[in-house]
């Protein structure tokens, strides 16, 4: 359909598995994953890679398939290297920004205000907003993997709406940062707006699409939704809380720059929890990209049996390598992630 997007086709229905059918199928991808080099191992924890078999129904082949693409991805982009002073000119106006709470569940919060767009630049925006998720995933307690999106309409118009945006958007928040997600809240979207969502919504996978409220701040049933996931002290008063304080830009590039000197210790961890030998030291050279198999459908069934064994694969986002996977048959608060 129009603007190149990709309608979604999943049917939303998750696979209810035992704990002991999703070790294996784990097990099964880190299988078909190793030997990595270190470079590529702190990617694959057991939570990151379960977050991808989550994102497609617990199936072996497309899970595999998805996190050899991200692989990719992470290795031509390099999201971990981006930098507050390569973005720093496209967060001024606090369009996207990280906030200074959590919510009830510990998780992180993404404020965004599309009506505070200062940029044309689709690449840029893009390579922000990659920026905030890799920044949203580095401010995660241990416990935690998901975060939680505020999206603000203030000052939102037409001229606010991009189709080519949108897409991108999503292209990367699904594909490449799959259960990520803990709930996208919608915050006061004008009328206009509905027609915009009507058109969008098939194109989102249904898990994702599940995940997003609408919140009305003269509607005393969805304010409900946020009384109950935020301290209402703490929480910006453009959202319905008592904290006046609002973003600036000074304060918050402090943040970012902290931040930033934190990042390459967090992505040095090695992920201990593989049995197979362990990771190849990382390659003086770059990476590769040849040596990534994207045929996946050679490599495993629908039931997840393992046809031929590739050397590459990883999952994107960076909870901490050492973090066993909670496994869940179902449940709201359980360890899901942001699509």
């Amino acid at each position: 359909m129009s603007a190149g997007l990709k309608k979604s086709s999943s049917n939303g229905c998750e696979k209810s598995l035992t704990c002991e059918e999703q070790l294996a199928k784990i097990s099964e991808i880190r299988r078909l994953i190793e030997p990595l080099p270190e470079k590529l191992a702190i990617y694959c924890s057991d939570s990151a890679i379960a977050r991808y078999l989550r994102a497609r129904n617990w199936n072996v082949k497309k899970a595999t398939k998805m996190l050899k693409e991200t692989l990719k991805w992470r290795a031509e982009y390099k999201p971990e290297e981006i930098r507050w002073e390569e973005v720093a000119h496209e967060a001024e106006t606090g369009k996207i920004y990280r906030s200074n709470y959590i919510d009830k569940h510990g998780r992180t919060v993404l404020v965004m205000r599309p009506g505070c767009q200062n940029s044309k630049s689709t690449k840029g925006q893009i390579r922000y907003l990659v920026y905030c998720m890799e920044n949203a995933i580095l401010n995660l307690p241990s416990d935690q993997e998901q975060m939680v999106w505020l999206i603000d309409f203030n000052g939102f118009n037409m001229s606010h709406i991009s189709v080519k945006l949108t897409r991108e958007t999503a292209h990367v928040l699904q594909d490449h940062y799959p259960e990520r997600l803990g709930m996208a809240i919608l915050y006061n979207a004008p009328k206009f707006f509905e027609p915009f969502w009507t058109v969008v919504k098939p194109f989102l996978e249904p898990r994702t699409r599940n995940k997003v409220k609408f919140v009305y701040s003269d509607d005393l049933n969805t304010k409900k939704i946020m009384e109950d996931l935020f301290d209402i002290e703490k929480l910006e008063s453009a959202f319905g809380g008592n904290d006046d304080s609002g973003f600036n830009i000074v304060k918050y590039a402090e943040r970012m720059r902290e931040d930033d000197k934190r990042i390459p210790e967090f992505w040095k961890r090695v992920n201990p929890q593989s049995a197979s030998p362990p990771p190849q030291p990382v390659p003086t050279s770059p990476i590769d990209l040849n040596s990534i198999n994207l045929s996946s459908d050679s490599d495993a069934s629908d039931n997840g049996k393992v046809g031929s064994s590739p050397n590459h694969v990883s999952d994107s986002e960076g909870l901490p390598p050492n973090k066993r996977v909670l496994v869940t048959e179902g449940g709201e608060n359980s360890s899901r992630e942001i699509h």
